[in-house]
């Protein structure tokens, strides 16, 4: 047991020399075997009864609202130390903290005053030694306390009642600091209900000037009593509003609510009446009742919604990157629509509309490693894909896209460890199998708060700013009302390749020239860490605290990249409606087995980009067969996805009109015909009526049109000319004959 003077013990078993409770240590002395110590609280059932008079059983009302002070304690205790060495090792006495409260505010000038001159008057009690050889020589505080009486001409009580306060809170000059912030006097409800206490405050101009003349009137606009503050609470607790009206509102809502309980016919109409001056609570009455306990913040609170309050005005607490133990381990993955409309890379005419943008970050770099452009809803599927772009090789995304990639981030990302993203892609189907293969720790913000997603909402604006300043056909909705700017979609002039490449240069030069310093700590300042979420991410690999998990090709391909089904056809691969081919799959043969055996199947991996390109797996070895769009497609190899639907889509609108152009040709043609046909037979039948003598036979009705028809382009042939040619021809079609017999299998 080692006790120190200013230090609290509790006892809490009752002994014949040591009675139950709290004491203040103030001197410990081991060679004389006594322990001196002030009572602060006595857990007697029982406590001894103080002497003096019996309080009065009735008080008047002022005495009765009065607070009352605290208890005096202080009593001076000598403790045998071995008995409460005996309570200690029993674990019935054991060590004790009395917490001091602080002040609410700052100290008022006669607070001051008062502080000054109590310190000033318990300077002998606040000094430990000469405390402890007072009470050594005379065994009590009374010589003391007559000292300081004299000394400073002050009364017993005021000594007694300060001794009590250095005994509760501790024998320190803070302990006598005045709390008469705690007398209940400021912010006290005061209400004027009936019998009581008259209306506080200064008087109307009427009652000043009738108390001159010596009359009082009774003011118009009495106090408000409890029962006007209780109405008025639950009325307006019956607004039901996600923020507040505004006070004229309000105050009316609340008295119609309250207070009027009468109502007459007006016109055909019920109307409240209005109650008459002086029977209900004015507006800055009812703006005290509702505002007096409040404070600023809850104020505030009453004028927007919550989660407006979430996301704009709470207090930030941490930063984002807290609990993340280097690069490359948390990603944060959001969409947003591009405030800019493009154009078709198949007709530069058409307007697609505006894109939708995947950013991927990493959080503790705040570098963008990789980010995708899609014209169909967010999804997980379209989350993956910008997955893939972030992991994926530079080059091929360069390859697929068309643009010359720009190296900034040292090493290249891999596949992370905990991933960020929304709501509606965390609780797809398709995200669950995605999990459990590749990224098992994901996580979602709750709906509606992309606050709590700081750095991509972030960068999300830095990129909507940069095209607004740049690009022609970009809108900015921020300023759009200030400038009463226009979105005009017919100014724009960037295809999806062409924008996904302006937003490569982007991205780029933020990785390589957005100012960090915030994020630099002394250990990155001695290291010379170039500012900048590229130079952050470089030495955190560096230094060995980066996260990497290396994925092959084949495998990002495999587990990120959307899996379909292409035939394969006697004149090519075809897939989405267009030919693809391969040297690998030439040499297979497998357009001669499905020529001679039927079409087959064949899974693909396809980038929902451009569709210049498709993979299949290798079915020898674990790797990727590339397949390349053929020069004969239907379609081009910048083309994307979304694009070449919309010329499919376009073509099978157009159909029932192109069907309808030919059905209408084919009856023209087919009146025609039906004419043709009805004036040859209406010859023919006048013909055979005028014909006269013997009728030649086929053949020589066959010669003579063949000299009639040679006759009209050449000179005459007799009809024994015309005989011999037809014997001729009549031979050689017989010898044909024979010789394709002999020869046939």
């Amino acid at each position: 047991m080692l006790l120190s003077p200013n230090a609290c013990f509790f006892v809490t078993a009752e002994t014949s020399v040591i009675p139950p409770g709290v004491y203040r240590v103030i001197l410990d002395d081991p060679v004389g075997g006594v322990v001196i110590a002030a009572h602060i609280i006595d857990d007697r059932k029982e406590p001894p009864r103080r002497g003096g008079r019996n309080k009065k059983a009735t008080q008047d009302r002022r005495t009765k609202d009065k607070k009352s002070p605290a208890p005096l304690v202080g009593d001076i205790k000598w403790l045998p130390r071995t008995e409460l060495q005996e309570l200690w090792d029993e674990k019935q006495a054991r060590d004790f903290e009395i917490l001091r409260p602080k002040p609410k505010k700052a100290l008022s000038a006669t607070d001051q005053a008062h502080y000054e001159r109590r310190v000033s008057v318990m300077r002998p009690f606040l000094d430990l030694p000469a405390l402890h050889e007072d009470l050594v020589v005379h065994g009590t505080l009374s010589p003391l306390i007559k000292r300081t009486i004299a000394t400073h001409s002050v009364s017993n009580a005021f000594v007694r009642r300060q001794w009590s306060t250095l005994c509760r809170w501790g024998f320190d000059e803070a302990s006598l600091i005045p709390r008469r912030d705690l007398s209940g006097a400021p912010g006290k409800s005061r209400p004027c209900d009936p019998g009581g206490r008259k209306k506080a405050g200064r008087k109307t101009t009427a009652e000043r000037n009738a108390r001159a003349y010596g009359q009082y009137l009774l003011p118009i606009q009495p106090g408000y009593s409890s029962e006007w503050a209780a109405a008025v609470r639950v009325a307006d607790k019956r607004i039901k509003r996600a923020v507040k009206p505004a006070w004229p509102e309000r105050y009316e809502l609340i008295i119609q609510s309250a207070f009027c309980g009468k109502a007459q016919e007006v016109e055909g109409r019920i109307q409240y009446v209005t109650p008459a001056i002086g029977t209900i609570p004015n507006l800055r009455q009812v703006k005290r009742i509702l505002t007096r306990d409040l404070t600023k913040l809850e104020k505030l609170l009453e004028r927007t919604t919550k989660r407006h309050f979430n996301s704009a005005r709470r207090g930030l607490t941490a930063h984002d990157w807290e609990g993340v133990p280097g690069p490359g381990h948390t990603w944060a993955i959001d969409s947003t629509i591009a405030d800019i409309y493009l154009r078709s890379t198949v007709n530069r005419s058409w307007i697609v509309g505006r894109p939708v943008v995947y950013v991927i970050v990493d959080v503790w770099s705040t570098a963008v490693l990789g980010f995708y452009i899609c014209l169909t809803g967010p999804s997980w599927n379209t989350a993956k894909t910008a997955i893939f772009n972030a992991a994926a090789p530079p080059d091929l995304l360069g390859e697929i896209w068309g643009y010359e990639p720009i190296l900034t981030l040292h090493p290249h990302p891999t596949i992370c460890y905990q991933l960020w993203c929304d709501r509606g892609e965390y609780l797809s189907r398709a995200h669950k199998v995605t999990a459990f293969n590749l990224i098992p720790h994901t996580s979602y913000t709750p709906p509606y708060r992309g606050d709590l997603k700081g750095i991509v909402e972030v960068l999300h604006r830095i990129e909507k700013d940069e095209q607004f300043l740049f690009l022609p056909g970009a809108m900015n909705h921020r300023r759009e009302e200030l400038e009463l700017r226009r979105v005009r979609p017919e100014d724009c002039t960037l295809t999806v390749p062409e924008y996904t490449a302006y937003l490569h240069e982007v991205f780029a030069e933020y990785n390589l020239t957005a100012n960090r310093e915030h994020r630099l700590d002394a250990t990155m300042i001695a290291d010379d860490v170039f500012p900048s979420p590229a130079g952050i991410w470089a030495w955190g690999h560096q230094v060995g605290i980066g996260y990497r998990k290396h994925l092959s090709e084949y495998e990002l391909m495999e587990k990120l990249l959307p899996e379909d089904s292409a035939v394969i056809r006697r004149d090519g691969i075809r897939f989405f409606g267009c030919q693809y081919s391969s040297d690998e799959i030439d040499i297979s043969q497998l357009t001669c087995t499905a020529r001679n055996l039927g079409s087959l199947n064949m899974p693909v991996r396809h980038y929902p980009g451009p569709i210049g390109r498709i993979w299949t797996p290798d079915p020898e070895k674990a790797r990727m067969i590339r397949l390349d769009l053929r020069d004969d497609s239907r379609a081009c190899p910048e083309f994307t996805q979304d694009e070449w639907n919309d010329v499919l889509a376009l073509q099978t609108m157009r159909r029932p009109y192109q069907q309808h152009d030919s059905l209408s040709k084919s009856l023209d043609k087919r009146a025609r015909i039906d004419h043709l046909k009805a004036e040859a037979s209406r010859k023919t039948r006048e013909a055979i009526e005028n014909a006269e003598g013997p009728q030649p036979s086929m053949t020589e009705a066959r010669n003579m049109e063949v000299s009639e028809n040679k006759r009209s382009h050449s000179e005459k042939v007799s009809p024994e000319q015309l005989r011999d040619e037809a014997l001729e021809a009549h031979e050689a079609m017989c010898k044909a004959l024979l010789e394709s017999a002999n020869y046939a299998e």
